[in-house]
């Protein structure tokens, strides 16, 4: 199905930002009305400043309602509209169109390796479960309660700071061809929020987190392919957490 919004030359307000003719290929499942994801096209006039994430807001709004998509804060933050633009994770709301090659059509999918319920949208519940299996949270000596907050030098903060800084988007997750093709597989994301507290001086429960990642599911069955490095759209050197993790495990056991 293909659908031409006219442009509307309404440029008031609107200064020198220079506006553009985009094609948006959007991949669809609705299951309620078909059994098979098909591709719908429009065809929709934007504006410079535009994100993919605006993209589809216009066709949501102004043309098929029935467009279904995650989004929360629109600034990259909330993790929420994590998918496949032009074959490659992203977060909507970070990719400016101006950036895309133009002179073809935007192509936008649901993220894989996840149950696709709706268009866009994604069962998660994998995701998170294994993310709950890793204990994302500070593990600390109930017999010994703190009298004053738990300090940590910057050293020590250094050694996990890069894997505080994942939003749980499934962007890396859902980039890695172990996890497309092994269910079970616990994903980068949740090996980066292992490390988080793995490597966190402040945290006892590291024992525990290395034991449930020793696992054939665990960070073993990495391939060291990089895509989930290059999907992180926070920056996160993901393999290298995961390596380190690795190194982890083998220095507990000598």
């Amino acid at each position: 199905m293909t659908t031409t919004l006219e442009p509307t030359n309404n440029t008031a307000g609107m200064g020198e930002i220079e506006s553009f003719t985009v094609t948006m290929q959007v991949r669809r499942y609705q299951p309620e009305f078909h059994e098979e994801a098909y591709w719908d096209t429009w065809t929709i006039e934007m504006y410079g400043t535009d994100r993919v994430l605006d993209a589809l807001h216009k066709i949501k709004w102004e043309i098929d309602g029935t467009l279904t998509f995650r989004r929360s804060c629109a600034h990259g933050i909330c993790g929420s509209d994590a998918m496949r633009i032009n074959g490659v994770n992203r977060l909507a709301c970070k990719v400016l169109l101006k950036d895309l090659d133009l002179s073809k059509p935007i192509t936008v999918e649901p993220i894989k390796g996840l149950p696709v319920e709706k268009d866009m949208i994604v069962d998660m519940e994998p995701f998170f479960q294994s993310y709950r299996e890793i204990m994302p949270f500070l593990i600390a000596d109930e017999s010994r309660e703190p009298t004053r907050e738990r300090l940590q030098s910057a050293e020590a903060r250094a050694a996990f700071d890069d894997t505080t800084k994942c939003i749980l988007c499934a962007a890396c997750t859902s980039s890695c061809p172990v996890f497309w093709t092994d269910g079970q597989y616990f994903g980068p994301a949740a090996i980066v929020n292992a490390h988080r507290f793995i490597f966190d001086d402040r945290d006892e429960g590291g024992d525990m987190r290395l034991e449930v990642l020793n696992d054939k599911e665990g960070v073993w069955r990495c391939r060291t392919t990089f895509n989930c490095t290059e999907a992180c759209p926070r920056g996160i050197q993901v393999t290298k957490a995961i390596a380190e993790v690795k190194q982890a495990i083998l220095a507990r056991n000598i």
